[in-house]
């Protein structure tokens, strides 16, 4: 499936995912949905390094096709996101795919990393 097969609802649901997630993790989020050209985490990982700013962000590639799923981090964004989360969200959302679940999956995932790539609170001794 690639983005253009998204409805007009499946395509703002996602919008709307990806913009609640930037707001409460202040880190960028892109994802990709189409073929992956060549191995999948390569081409998800030449996508991710592509963006304006790749350490600060976090890049869902899916293949449906090719049964292909891969979320690249950057530097930044691993300070507060661990690889068990993202495995973890990964398991999720192909959990869901296989569902049939394809906007449900990408919705969840996103917010999931949202939620664990959420700086933590500090609290300072005054």
């Amino acid at each position: 499936m690639a983005a253009g097969e998204f409805s007009s609802a499946e395509r703002f649901a996602l919008d709307d995912a990806i913009r609640k997630a930037e707001q409460a993790s202040r880190v960028e989020f892109s994802l990709f949905v189409g073929s992956a050209e060549g191995e999948p985490r390569a081409f998800a990982t030449q996508l991710h390094n592509s963006l304006v700013a790749p350490s600060r962000s976090i890049l869902i590639m899916v293949d449906p096709a090719a049964r292909a799923l891969e979320i690249v981090t950057g530097g930044y964004v691993r300070r507060t996101l661990s690889d068990t989360e993202v495995e973890l969200t990964a398991a999720q959302m192909q959990s869901s795919f296989a569902e049939g679940d394809l906007v449900g999956g990408l919705k969840h995932g996103i917010a999931m990393l949202a939620d664990h790539a959420r700086p933590q609170n500090t609290l300072h001794a005054g």
